[in-house]
């Protein structure tokens, strides 16, 4: 049995219940709640105690972890409708969030993310019902948050202020100032990259977590190449995989599945 998540025609009603992977995938407007989601433990990577670059490592992969749980509950509970910007927003003030679901948003956030003047990402997430307009007179800007099952996050806040710390410079794509859809494609690589030469995530995933489309995708992935944010990418329509490869030091000769773009390749295979 599964957690499934489901969301109503309206955005404004959500149901949560126990169910089996079939009916899951059969009924509309549903996703499985990861159990990370959930209080029960995670396995931790291996670390010697006293090592600090270990504990580094180790607690960059409970950001990302972390990150990955919110985007993941993120692209259940928000419309599709919702741009990349709300959706960057949405998840500082889930991670942010206090026991009352309400967030602080200082000034330097807001400027950094250049949100202070977008009323309309506000609009979009009060529309969705997902938080309450600001007092945009007051500051730091206060939010509340209408979705109760943001209080039910796990770890503690702290650990989640880190986590949400993480996602403006998620390692190793960090990006400078670019549009709101490359940032949040950039992060849900970034939340899904793992210790190993070629990284892999299921293209309907990447989609679903960033609120566009397969093709959208694929140019916004071409788009990080050409910025040598990646190596490489491919999506394998076998397995329906996005595979990606981070930059190297060294020159080397990417896999044939890999293939660098001559301008000519299609949004679902290129890589420039």
């Amino acid at each position: 049995m599964l957690l499934a998540l489901t969301r109503d025609r309206s955005g404004r009603a959500w149901r949560l219940a126990d169910t089996c992977a079939a009916c899951a995938a059969a009924t509309s407007h549903t996703a499985v709640v990861p159990d990370t989601l959930l209080s029960s433990p995670r396995p931790q990577p291996a670390v010697h105690p006293r090592s600090a670059a270990h504990t580094g490592l180790r607690t960059e992969f409970d950001e990302r972890v972390r990150v990955r749980e919110m985007l993941t509950y993120l692209g259940a509970a928000l419309p599709r409708f919702i741009s990349p910007a709300a959706r960057l927003l949405a998840l500082q003030c889930a991670l942010g969030a206090d026991t009352r679901a309400h967030v602080r948003l200082p000034a330097g956030l807001l400027r950094g993310m250049r949100l202070r003047q977008n009323r309309e990402v506000w609009l979009e997430l009060a529309h969705a019902g997902w938080l309450e307009l600001p007092n945009v007179r007051a500051m730091p800007w206060q939010v509340r948050l209408l979705d109760a099952t943001v209080l039910d996050q796990a770890p503690g806040r702290r650990t989640r202020c880190r986590a949400a710390d993480w996602a403006l410079r998620p390692v190793p794509l960090v990006l400078p100032a670019t549009t709101p859809a490359l940032r949040l494609t950039a992060l849900v690589l970034a939340a899904h990259t793992a210790a190993r030469p070629e990284h892999s995530t299921d293209m309907d995933i990447l989609t679903r977590l960033c609120g566009h489309s397969a093709q959208q995708a694929g140019e916004l992935l071409d788009r990080l190449v050409t910025t040598r944010t990646l190596r490489a990418w491919h999506h394998n329509r076998e397995t329906d995989e996005v595979i990606w490869q981070l930059p190297q030091p060294q020159a080397r000769t990417p896999p044939s599945h890999c293939r660098v773009a001559t301008g000519h390749d299609s949004p679902e295979g290129r890589s420039r």
